[in-house]
């Protein structure tokens, strides 16, 4: 089973085109060649499908880099309810 950061760098791979990229705490926007508003709705709205969680306006404009995007991805994950198998 992936971890979060696991999935996480596969969607930053499918979105951005590059399968070699490894994303850390620390990476900023500016750190991807690529990285524009436009492209930020696209990745946060496929973070969203794949952990099947939302964000709020508020909460996606507090994220800094890419540790905070992990952060809030986690706190969304513990507070989701568990789904009937």
């Amino acid at each position: 089973m992936q971890s979060s950061v696991e999935k996480l760098e596969s969607i930053f791979q499918k979105v951005f085109k590059k399968t070699e990229m490894k994303i850390t705490h620390t990476m900023l926007a500016g750190d991807i060649v690529g990285w524009d508003s436009l492209t930020n709705i696209v990745l946060i709205l496929e973070i969203q499908k794949a952990f099947q969680i939302k964000f709020t306006a508020n909460e996606v404009i507090h994220i800094k880099n890419v540790g905070d995007l992990i952060h809030l991805i986690e706190q969304k994950l513990l507070k989701a309810p568990t789904q009937p198998k």
